[in-house]
């Protein structure tokens, strides 16, 4: 029986089974024998993560040939106007390299539970909500970053269909039936 699972990843978790260096990992939280993340979420990051034992569906997750939107709620430093937002609708320039255009707009405080280690609170903040087709290492901070915001706190809460919804942190399920056809339709 193939098993794929949506699990909300906590701030301070590895996206990986193990770490020579002991922090928490998803082993942590899944007790299930060869199932692997489809893609990753940083250590700093939150939100959904998949999770499987179908090598043909972690290929269709993680490949970019795939094209299938992320969607992320970034917390930033500052006040944010939509017009600052338009580099990265056109494609910013990060290192040198010009990443794909993505929607973003900004969104009102999503109200979610504060995280283990909270966010300073001695600045104000914005919340967007980005929808990026590309997923470059830390593609969501470098690109808020280079147009002045940094990013303070990442959650993401869709990959493609598959949303976070309710599921509180460090909680998983397995996917329902309509959910893996949606997957499988990747």
């Amino acid at each position: 029986m193939t098993h794929t699972l949506i699990f909300n990843k906590p701030y301070g978790v590895l996206s990986t089974f193990t770490d020579p260096d002991g922090r928490p990992t998803l082993g942590d939280y899944i007790d299930l024998p060869d199932i692997y993340a489809a893609g990753r979420l940083d250590y700093h990051s939150e939100g959904l993560l998949l999770l499987t034992d179908d090598g043909d569906l972690i290929h269709r997750l993680t490949d970019p040939k795939f094209d299938h939107a992320k969607t992320y709620y970034a917390q930033v430093e500052g006040v944010v106007e939509d017009r600052q937002l338009d580099p990265i609708r056109r494609g910013v320039i990060v290192g040198g390299q010009k990443l794909k255009p993505a929607q973003v707009s900004i969104i009102d405080d999503p109200k979610f539970p504060p995280r283990s280690d909270p966010v300073r609170d001695y600045h104000p903040t914005t919340w967007l909500k980005i929808i990026l087709r590309e997923g470059k290492k830390h593609q969501v901070r470098r690109m808020t970053a280079a147009v002045g915001y940094p990013t303070l706190r990442l959650i993401r809460v869709a990959i493609g269909s598959i949303e976070l919804g309710e599921l509180r942190s460090g909680a998983w399920r397995e996917l329902s039936s309509i959910e893996h056809q949606a997957l499988q339709s990747i």
